[in-house]
């Protein structure tokens, strides 16, 4: 039996049962003015994973404005792309894909029989919405990655550029602008008929759109800044969701670009040509935008419309739920030695805890994580453990919070760490590291009890004014407090500056 709501985008449920844990597989097109991209979403049902992600820089929006028409080479790769992903999901044994298309096809005069050439092609019939509903569309995205978000999230495409607004994960204002930098590339009357149609555009949005701190950025020439940025300040993280950066840092950005080589940057960065060569444009539209609405953080988001296509499907219940313990809850279930044994660790070491700054939703992802690579070799064990906390597919995850967590599993296998790891440490704090080597060892402590029941596993309890830590046992688990888990505990005492106790419950 499936569960999720009736028709939508997919025109099907697409959530697998009742309670909606697992989402079943399904395919997404977006055709956008710049780039067509096909994803595959699979895994948790409130943080689905990308079972398959694969872009072509078509252009279609190349020209537009003044052409009023598709661009023809952009038109035939994007035919040539579909078709190639249509035939990838028959393979997969995919349901029927769901499609839509963005600003150059709803403004090209050609755009409906551009839909008629796919359909005709390849049997594929998508959907082509508005700017307003792009916008929402993106907004949704955004709340998939942010529950509860407030801000404003801005979406650049090739032909245009969507605002929303976001007032604790309820959609405000969407208003739809001609800002693309396709579309501005291609205005005539060089950077001072640029920067005017751009303070025009930006005018308008905000006659329907307030001010706010905080902007989510959604796109491909966004994310390209943000690379840019992490480039230029040596960032040691390459994630891209999530990236928290001051509008000065993308100022000083933009403005060190000026002075470089962009063919030498974007090799060193990694990013097409097609995507740098409007990333300057991009920056004026950027630069602006952050002056007008008053921006004092910038938030890149991963998650747009794709995303909230997922995001409209989805029962409240499963929205309301956290996206980074759902994300754990499902590769504990795939992949641990013992699944449900993560819930038991928590609550056998949550006592340890309770005096530290941490938050509980990083210790329960913690204990969901901590035996899921256990397949990995074990003299690297420890190193895969952070990699995949740092590098993972994990939604409602910071930077800040993903190194931590990473820290804590590269304990929970071995007992100290690499100067590899030491530029990530800069994002924590002293505390931070303190705390996450704590919960590492007792990460490790705790795993020696994975084959007991839950009535053998015993209590911790710290006294950090007598510096003791009290391991109280029942008498029939005695012997399962063997001479590794006394080395164990014995660590874990040690990194708490408390001596370590043995106690066992009365009979």
């Amino acid at each position: 039996m499936e569960f999720g709501q009736e028709g939508g985008f997919f025109g099907r449920p697409i959530f697998k049962d009742p309670e909606a844990h697992a989402l079943a597989r399904v395919g997404v097109i977006d055709i956008g003015s710049n780039s067509v991209r096909m994803v595959v979403f699979d895994g948790a049902a409130r943080s689905p994973a990308y079972f398959y992600n694969e872009k072509v820089m078509c252009g279609l929006g190349r020209g537009l404005a003044r052409s009023g028409t598709l661009h023809p080479e952009g038109r035939e790769r994007a035919v040539a792309a579909i078709r190639r992903f249509v035939l990838l999901a028959e393979g997969m044994g995919l349901p029927p894909l769901t499609a839509v298309a963005t600003a150059a096809v709803r403004e090209a005069s050609d755009g409906p029989d551009f839909q008629r050439e796919v359909m005709d092609a390849t049997g594929l019939n998508f959907s082509v919405i508005d700017g307003p509903e792009e916008a929402r569309l993106s907004a949704q995205g955004v709340l998939l990655g942010w529950p509860g978000a407030t801000g404003l999230v801005c979406d650049i495409g090739g032909s245009s550029m969507e605002l929303a607004r976001l007032d604790k994960g309820n959609i405000g204002a969407c208003y739809s602008s001609t800002l693309g930098p396709l579309r501005l590339r291609t205005l005539r009357g060089g950077s001072k008929v640029r920067r005017s149609a751009i303070d025009a555009g930006l005018d308008e949005l905000a006659k329907g759109i307030e001010r706010h701190d905080r902007l989510y950025l959604v796109g491909g020439s966004w994310r390209a800044i943000a690379r840019l940025d992490m480039h230029r300040r040596g960032y040691p993280l390459s994630v891209l969701h999530d990236y928290r950066v001051k509008p000065k840092h993308l100022r000083k950005t933009l403005e060190w670009l000026k002075g470089e080589d962009l063919e030498v940057v974007r090799k060193e960065t990694r990013l097409s040509a097609d995507r740098i060569a409007l990333v300057p444009i991009a920056g004026e539209v950027l630069r602006r935008l952050m002056a007008k609405f008053g921006t004092r953080e910038v938030v890149i988001s991963s998650y747009g419309i794709r995303e909230g296509m997922l995001f409209e499907q989805m029962p409240a219940h499963v929205r309301a739920r956290d996206p980074l313990i759902e994300a754990c809850l499902h590769e504990e279930e795939m992949r641990a030695r013992v699944p449900g044994f993560g819930r038991q660790l928590y609550h056998f070491i949550r006592p340890l805890m309770s005096r530290r700054k941490v938050s509980e939703r990083l210790i329960r992802a913690a204990c969901l994580l901590h035996d899921i690579n256990w397949r990995a070799h074990p003299d690297y064990r420890a190193d895969v453990c952070f990699d995949a906390a740092t590098r993972g597919n994990l939604g409602g995850l910071d930077h800040r919070g993903r190194v931590f967590l990473g820290l804590a599993l590269l304990y929970r296998y071995r007992n100290g760490r690499s100067a590899r790891f030491t530029p990530l440490l800069d994002l924590l704090t002293d505390e931070d590291c303190k705390d996450a080597e704590i919960l590492g060892r007792a990460l490790r402590f705790g795993a020696m009890f994975s084959a007991a029941t839950d009535t053998r596993m015993g209590h911790l309890h710290h006294r950090p004014k007598r510096q003791e830590l009290i391991l109280t046992l029942p008498k029939d688990a005695g012997p399962l407090f063997g001479e590794v888990a006394a080395a164990r505990f014995q660590s874990l005492a040690d990194a708490m500056l408390a001596t370590p106790i043995v106690k066992f419950e009365k009979a």
